[in-house]
C-alpha cells in the first residue's frame, strides 16, 4: 500500500497550499457551490468530539495510536489517519476542512459540525428506554443548533448574507442513525424492539432535512447507514452459535435486514420530501452497497481473515474489547491496518475511508455538477 501513502501525502501537501488560495476566494472551481457543512458522527469528525468540555481531553482519540498512519500522531480523527469526509471534501473541492468547534470555523468554508459516537435522537429518547450513551454526544437536533449558531456568528443579523450562504452551499447529513441502532443492540435491546425505534429516527431525519430546506439550502446528500451486522462491536456483543445467523461474509443477518429495512424506509422518506420540495436537489447515498462491495474486495483479495477484525484492539475472535478499547494502555495496533475494514471496532480505518468515499462520494459529483475529478484521484 506504498502507492495509497504517497497519495495521501500528496492530498495534505495540496491541501495546505490549496487553502492558502481559497482562505483568499470564495469562489469554488470544482463545484457550483461555495461551502461545505457535514453534520455527523465518528466517521466524519475531524476533531469536534475532542474539544468538547470538560469530556474531549480524555477521549479514546486524542491517544496514540489514533493518527498513527497520517499525520503520524493523534488530531482528533477516530482512525489510523484521515476520514472518508477528508476525502469527499477535496472532491468537492475544499481543500481543507475544520471542526465547527475549533477557532478557524468562522473563517472556513468547510465547516464540520459531526461528533464521535453521536446519533440522532436526544438523550431523553435513549434514558426514556433505560438505554446509555456517553455524555459527549451530540444529536441531530443539537448539531443543527451548532449550525444556527455558526451561521449568526459569521453573518450576525444579516439574513441576506445567511440567505446567500445557504443558497451556495452543500450540506451532507451522515450515518448517525447506525448509532441509535447501535447503543440499543448492544444494551439488550431486541432487534423487535429496534425495529419499532425506525420510524422516530426516520422522521427526526427528514425532520432535520426539512428544516435545512426551509432555512434556504438547496443540495443536501443523505446517506444510509452501513451493514451494522458487519462491525466488531456489535458482532461481539450479540454472538451466536449458530451459523445460520451469519451471512457470506461473517456479519450478523438480522442485524443487517434491519439496516436494510432501515435504509429503504429512509430512501422512500427522501423521495417523498423530494416531492414535497421540487426545487431542491436531495440525493440519497447508498453507503451499505458500497460497504459490501469494499468488503467483497478485499476478501477476494485474500484478507478474509483480517477485514472484520479490528486493527487497534484485544480480545476475542473480532480483536474488539469495549472494557479495552484503542488507547487504553497496552492495547495494541495491527502492523497493516489497510487489510483492515475496521481501525477500531466502531470506526474504518483510512484505507477504507479512501474506499467509502470512492463508492459513495465520488458517483454523486456528476449529479452535483461537479467537474471531474483531476489525476490522481480520477
Amino acid at each position: 500500500m506504498a502507492s495509497l501513502t504517497h497519495l495521501l501525502l500528496l492530498l495534505a501537501i495540496i491541501a495546505k497550499t490549496s487553502n492558502l488560495v481559497s482562505s483568499q476566494n470564495n469562489t469554488n472551481p470544482r463545484c457550483p457551490f461555495h461551502y461545505l457543512y457535514h453534520f455527523g458522527d465518528g466517521a466524519t469528525d475531524v476533531g469536534n468530539s475532542v474539544l468538547i468540555q470538560p469530556w474531549g481531553r480524555s477521549l479514546p482519540a486524542t491517544r496514540a495510536p489514533y493518527g498513527r498512519t497520517y499525520p503520524g500522531s493523534p488530531n482528533g480523527r477516530w482512525s489510523d489517519g484521515l476520514v472518508d469526509f477528508d476525502f469527499a471534501a477535496f472532491d468537492f473541492g475544499f481543500p481543507e476542512i475544520v471542526p465547527s468547534l475549533s477557532e478557524k470555523a468562522n473563517s472556513s468554508n468547510g465547516v464540520i459540525f459531526s461528533v464521535a459516537r453521536s446519533p440522532v435522537m436526544d438523550h431523553g429518547f435513549f434514558s426514556r428506554r433505560g438505554i446509555r450513551i456517553p455524555p459527549y454526544v451530540v444529536s441531530l437536533d443539537t448539531q443543527l443548533d451548532w449550525f444556527r449558531t455558526h451561521l449568526r456568528s459569521v453573518c450576525g443579523s444579516s439574513s441576506d448574507c445567511i440567505a446567500s450562504r445557504l443558497g451556495n452551499s452543500l450540506l451532507l447529513l451522515g450515518d448517525l442513525e447506525a448509532n441509535d441502532i447501535g447503543y440499543a443492540l448492544t444494551q439488550g435491546k431486541t432487534i423487535q424492539e429496534v425495529y419499532s425505534y425506525i420510524g422516530p429516527i426516520t422522521r427526526q431525519q427528514i425532520k432535520t432535512t426539512r428544516d435545512l430546506i426551509t432555512m434556504g439550502v438547496r443540495l443536501i446528500v443523505i446517506p444510509g447507514s452501513a451493514p451494522l451486522g458487519c462491525f466488531p462491536y456489535i458482532l461481539t456483543a450479540m454472538p451466536s452459535g449458530d451459523p445460520m445467523a451469519y451471512d457470506r461474509f461473517g456479519c450478523l443477518d438480522s442485524v443487517n435486514r434491519l439496516i436494510t429495512m432501515k435504509n429503504n424506509y429512509l430512501r422512500q422518506a427522501i423521495r417523498d420530501l423530494g416531492q414535497e420540495f421540487p426545487n431542491v436537489t436531495l440525493i440519497y447515498g447508498a453507503f451499505d452497497e458500497g460497504f459490501l462491495q469494499i468488503l467483497d474486495r478485499l476478501n477476494q483479495e485474500g484478507h478474509s481473515s483480517t477485514t472484520l477484525k479490528a486493527c487497534c484492539g484485544i480480545g476475542g475472535e473480532y480483536n474488539y474489547s469495549s472494557n479495552r478499547f484503542c488507547g487504553t494502555a497496552g492495547v495494541p495496533a495491527c502492523s497493516n491496518p489497510e487489510l483492515h475494514m475496521f481501525w477500531d471496532g466502531i470506526h474504518f480505518t483510512q484505507d477504507i475511508a479512501l474506499r467509502i468515499e470512492q463508492s459513495l462520494i465520488q458517483p454523486t459529483l456528476a449529479a452535483l455538477n461537479c467537474s471531474a475529478l483531476p489525476t490522481p484521484l480520477s
